[in-house]
């Protein structure tokens, strides 16, 4: 019996760890249920100034929070799948070249990017180099993610301009990160206090 109710314990700690979690408008129904997440989003918040509910936001525009998430293919003659249009993987789908520009800032050598802590920590230090690059306030969402879309280099020369589809994208990053922030100050005093006071509070 108590073997069985460690593996539960266990199991809800987790949160199916592997899975995107169901519920993803409301953050603090994806905290609950990935019993780890919330401290790893917290630790890459503190650690780089963004905060969590924007890193959040970018997390699930960008991959829906699916750990092995890629770019869809191109289709060949409208039919046969061709090659994906970037090399981008993970949460936060960061291109093969960005994850080394990160790892090799950073030192942290190891990071892979279906790894959810990895992720959180590469979205703040990629909007860390937005602030310090092209001097965007941390806490707009809106022109943090035209930066993390265009790169840097094409936010500055404002590539982002006449593409009218993106910066709609951005608007919904932004409403989202909002949204999250609103649900976030509803349950954040619980989730500081770990599984027994989510389970009991």
């Amino acid at each position: 019996m108590h073997k069985i109710l460690i593996v539960l314990f266990l199991f809800t700690l987790l949160g199916c760890a592997g899975t995107p979690p169901k519920n993803q408008d409301d953050l603090c129904e994806i905290f609950y249920e990935k019993g780890s997440w919330y401290k790893k989003a917290r630790k890459a918040s503190k650690r780089w100034g963004t905060s969590i509910p924007v890193m959040m936001a970018f997390a699930h525009q960008e991959s829906s929070f699916r750990s092995n998430a890629k770019p869809p293919r191109k289709k060949i003659l409208w039919i046969f799948p061709g090659p994906r249009p970037a090399s981008a993987f993970g949460f936060a789908q960061a291109t093969d070249a960005t994850w080394k520009a990160y790892k090799r800032s950073t030192g942290r050598r190891g990071a892979d990017r279906n790894d959810f802590a990895d992720a959180m920590d590469f979205i703040g230090w990629y909007n860390d180099q937005s602030q310090r690059i092209n001097n965007v306030k941390k806490t707009d969402a809106y022109h943090l993610y035209l930066a993390y879309h265009e790169g840097q280099g094409g936010f500055k020369k404002r590539s982002f301009a006449k593409k009218q589809w993106l910066k709609d994208v951005a608007r919904k990053v932004s409403g989202r990160s909002d949204t999250y922030g609103q649900q976030l100050a509803t349950c954040e005093k619980k989730l500081r206090g770990g599984f027994f006071r989510r389970l009991f509070g």
